[in-house]
């Protein structure tokens, strides 16, 4: 085991990969709660039931898919990096395939399917690299960020911070509320925390909130400690039954499968060279077996699906591992059977609200929008795209259609501008895909 994953040549040993496995289970342990929390609709009242999914399958899907995703990722890429269903992606599915586009969720899980699977054959015949570079690094940059302003819109609409307003749209809700006090008592915490470098600052916040909430009657106390897993029956395999329907095959859903496929690659682009860096893996700007880091995103995408989640994708949170010692993957080894065994401690987080999820989602949406700095905003032909991009994500509730804005303008500034030629011909292709889906979505 110590020769296969090199402890000796990285300087490492079991006890520092015990460690930096279970901190980053601990940094990305709220996953379990808020991916549910999202796929299921939680916060919107009146949903037909075709149009919610099963709240305990998807816990299930969540931990399962985790697992995978860290146990490939161990074993075949042997970097320290965690996996699991990702912040952004999972609301993309919810808010705007589901909910806003009324699209079945088992059409959702099909598109996610769809994308593992192109996300797999580009990773194999090299085609991803291509795909990424056409793309501006300031457009990639305003994706993140984009993504990041509508989760963190979502946590504050959860928590009643930011309420419906018919004079102006959004306003401020109503702070005298005990759930809105008890969302703004775990904002404040999880910043303190994250603010003195506490490693699982967004887990333990939510835990002492959670408590806080149980202390003054504003959450159920859990009925049990363990239990058996909730069935899977519910969303396993569900997918499938999309195949057989004609409505699937339609240009939005397209649309949403590009979608799912572009964003997983910023995403797990993103966050292997961060973590990869500070790990010390990164030699003369190349990463040793970035290919087999990909396959093993797309493997877990693909099961995910298969068992009933959104996207599953690398989390930065991995760094927090990484900070504690962990080297190798054996440390997601670690953190794959820490949420195994969390599959058993499901009644447990039944008294994560959404007050409780809140603060999670609106601090990740800022740790997201942290690289808007990189985009040279005095260049106009730059900062007009990447700024419909994050605008109109959180404005319209949907990440493909801030994707799509986007990638439509920036080859139209970029040739007003007179450099043409500076763009990839790939861009001209995007933008006519997405122009046309916008002509489609906008007659909805």
């Amino acid at each position: 085991m110590k020769k296969y994953f090199e402890f000796d040549k990285l300087g490492t040993n079991y006890r520092r990969e015990i460690l930096g496995g279970f901190t980053t289970f601990l940094a990305m342990a709220y996953i379990l709660v808020v991916n549910p929390s999202i796929l299921t609709l939680s916060d919107i009242e009146g949903l037909p039931d075709a149009l919610r999914m099963d709240y305990g399958a998807v816990f299930v899907a969540t931990a399962v898919s985790a697992a995978i995703g860290c146990f490939v990722m161990g074993i075949i890429a042997r970097y320290p990096l965690a996996l699991a269903p990702g912040l952004g992606l999972n609301a993309f599915f919810a808010y705007t395939v589901v909910l806003t586009n009324g699209s079945p969720w088992q059409h959702a899980l099909a598109a996610v399917f769809v994308s593992g699977v192109f996300f797999l054959l580009l990773t194999v015949t090299g085609l991803r690299e291509k795909l990424i570079n056409a793309i501006p690094m300031e457009l990639k940059i305003a994706v993140g960020a984009g993504i990041g302003l509508f989760v963190s819109f979502i946590g504050l609409k959860n928590a009643g911070i930011i309420v419906a307003s018919e004079a102006t749209v959004v306003g401020l809700g109503n702070l005298h509320d005990a759930e809105v006090l008890l969302a703004i008592f775990g904002i404040l915490l999880t910043v303190i925390f994250l603010v003195r470098g506490m490693k699982a600052g967004v887990f333990i916040a939510m835990a002492i909130t959670a408590i806080a909430g149980m202390i003054f009657g504003l959450v159920d106390l859990p009925s049990q400690i363990v239990s058996a897993p909730p069935s899977v029956e519910p969303t396993f395999g569900k997918l499938f039954s999309a195949f057989t329907d004609p409505e699937f095959y339609t240009l939005t859903m397209v649309s949403v499968i590009l979608s799912f496929l572009f964003v997983d690659f910023f995403d797990n682009a993103g966050t292997l060279m961060a973590v990869a860096n500070q790990a010390g893996f990164v030699k003369n700007n190349k990463l040793p077996r970035a290919g087999k880091a990909l396959i093993s995103d797309s493997i877990a995408s693909i099961s995910g699906s298969i068992f009933g989640t959104s996207t599953v994708t690398s989390y930065v949170e991995s760094s927090a591992g990484v900070g504690a010692g962990a080297r190798t993957g054996f440390a997601s080894i670690v953190t794959g059977i820490c949420f195994l065994l969390a599959l058993f401690l499901s009644p447990v987080l039944s008294v994560v609200t959404n007050a409780v999820t809140a603060p999670a989602l609106i601090v990740v949406g800022i740790l997201m929008v942290s690289s808007l700095g990189q985009i040279e905003w005095n260049k106009f032909e730059v900062a007009v795209p990447a700024f419909f991009t994050m605008l109109m994500m959180p404005l319209t509730s949907s990440i493909a259609t801030g994707l799509a804005v986007g990638f439509v303008f920036y080859p139209l500034t970029m040739v007003l501008k007179g450099k043409a030629k500076e763009v990839n011909p790939i861009m001209y292709i995007f933008a006519v895909l997405f122009l046309i889906y916008l002509g489609t979505v906008g007659s909805m």
